[in-house]
């Protein structure tokens, strides 16, 4: 009950943070519309008609010519006395094989809250993707859409959708943007969409796969559950970049300081900060190196933290300079942040020397400021460094090789649903609504209620807006039973939070997923 009621007492404070700095993975410079005026705007062009535009393409994937079904349009969710609630945009890519329980289907979606669909849409699975020069910035048009010979097209179908009020997702009616901008009526608008699409399109019998990213890892994971309860069981979730509990990030508690640091030493070890690069007790590799510090990290690290300001002189020294190593900080600074390093201070401070910050959500991107001396960055760099690819590729994309067209603005993202997000949520098991979202326990009932559905938490190095520190302990703390936790597996890139934008970690990860999917979905 205490920790429940500090809760309460931050969580007011905590809502602006958490919204744009911990889950929200799309650029905030894609921003269409403001508040109240922008939604009702729309709205008044939103029908209540469900549309569809088809198109035949062709793909080579693996070597393999793929012919493909690619379906633009809205499905129309409705509330309980059958109302017209939200028009909800989709894109999906269908292969008829003539057999649909035997053809998996995958739902896919990013997070935010306030992200459309288009950064996975355009970046990972699709069978056309845009190339960028991550981890540098990419240059301006022309931009280059390619044939995407890592598409899961030949393992799965694939459905991106888009949350109410971003991408051409909108409500209806006398639905606002309140009905849906919120954990829980989020998950029952994701809910009611995709039952619209299964029975839509007569995929009950079929495999069915969640795929989010970011935030969409905190809907999947509660999505699953809620879906499951409503009779639609699931073969696997792929948590891409996960965040699971938004409460470990409140201030005053030690957890995220023991959880970044593994992400921290990941990217002194990038930029040749970490003394452990070189020398005589270099590690064999990242991984080796990586294992080492989470090792210190949730042993002497997270004792010395939770002795507080009592943790004796000698201690400080050694604490300080084994975590000065680790990180690339001098000791004098780790020793004046109290052995506690905030993320936005980090990116500033590791190439200060250079004039340089980091990216947030890939920290091996670089970027300038007006102010060197400054205590966090001014922007984001790998934010900045590709969505102008992102939002251009999808426009002339949909407009010329889908050919659907509307007179709706399309939102990458909306900045208003992170503003009036509501964070509570009502969590399984739990008596009372949660004041910020917890959803590793949703996902651990629907393990436990379904002990055959396979859950994969995708993760990369250089991601510092979902350490995948944390993402471990947040999983490793659903108190599974044993039979059940070999249904629970981890796979880790040289990459940021969007591990697609690097074409080998793209590769491998195809290559990762294909045994997931035919273990999760054999073939009977």
């Amino acid at each position: 009950m205490r920790h429940l009621i500090s809760l309460l007492l931050v969580s007011a404070f905590v809502f602006a943070p958490l919204t744009a700095g911990h889950a929200d993975e799309a650029p905030a410079a894609t921003k269409a519309g403001t508040g109240k005026h922008a939604e009702a705007n729309d709205a008044n062009k939103a029908t209540a008609t469900e549309s569809a535009t088809r198109t035949q393409h062709n793909v080579s994937i693996g070597g393999h010519s793929i012919k493909y079904t690619a379906t633009a349009g809205t499905l129309i969710i409705r509330d309980d006395k059958n109302e017209p609630q939200a028009s909800v945009f989709y894109v999906a890519y269908t292969v008829d094989t003539g057999k649909p329980e035997k053809r998996p289907v995958t739902f896919l979606y990013n997070g935010g809250p306030g992200s459309s669909s288009m950064w996975l849409h355009m970046g990972s699975f699709a069978p056309m993707r845009i190339e960028t020069a991550s981890p540098e910035a990419t240059a301006p048009p022309p931009y280059h859409l390619v044939p995407n010979n890592d598409s899961l097209l030949d393992k799965t179908d694939l459905v991106f959708v888009d949350a109410v009020g971003t991408g051409y997702s909108r409500p209806l009616g006398k639905a606002t943007g309140k009905d849906f901008w919120g954990v829980d009526q989020d998950i029952s608008a994701f809910t009611r969409a995709i039952q619209r699409y299964v029975s839509l399109n007569k995929r009950w019998n079929s495999p069915k796969f969640l795929y989010g990213e970011s935030y969409g890892t905190t809907r999947s994971a509660a999505l699953v559950d809620a879906l499951q309860d409503k009779g639609m069981a699931f073969n696997g979730v792929i948590l891409m970049s996960s965040i699971l509990n938004y409460g470990i990030r409140i201030p005053g508690y030690d957890e995220s300081y023991v959880g970044y640091l593994p992400s921290y030493a990941a990217a002194a070890w990038y930029h040749d900060k970490t003394p452990y690069k070189s020398g005589p007790n270099k590690p064999a590799d990242l991984k080796a190196f990586l294992d080492q510090v989470r090792d210190w990290a949730q042993g002497p690290y997270a004792a010395a933290l939770a002795q507080g300001q009592n943790l004796p002189d000698a201690e400080l020294d050694a604490v300080a300079q084994q975590l000065a190593a680790y990180t690339g900080l001098s000791v004098q600074y780790v020793k004046e942040a109290n052995l506690r390093i905030d993320l936005g201070r980090f990116r500033k401070e590791l190439l200060r020397d250079q004039r340089l910050t980091l990216g947030r959500y890939d920290s091996r991107f670089t970027g300038t400021d007006p102010d060197a001396a400054g205590e966090t960055p001014d922007y984001d760099a790998s934010d900045t460094g590709i969505s102008g690819a992102f939002v251009s590729a999808f426009h002339d994309y949909i407009d010329k090789q889908l050919n659907y067209h509307t007179d709706l603005d399309y939102r990458p993202t909306f900045g208003e649903i992170s503003k009036d997000w509501d964070w509570k949520h009502k969590a399984a098991g739990v008596n009372r609504p949660l004041p910020l979202a917890y959803v590793a326990g949703d996902l651990a009932h629907a393990m436990r209620t379904n002990p055959n559905l396979k859950v994969l938490s995708v993760n990369g190095y250089y991601d510092f807006a979902t350490p995948f520190f944390i993402t471990e302990y947040d999983l490793a703390h659903m108190n599974l039973d044993p039979s059940l936790r070999g249904n629970l597996q981890f796979l880790y890139y040289p990459s940021g939070h969007m591990i697609y934008l690097n074409t080998d970690a793209l590769k491998q990860l195809k290559t990762d997923l294909a045994p997931f999917y035919d273990h999760a979905a054999p073939q009977r």
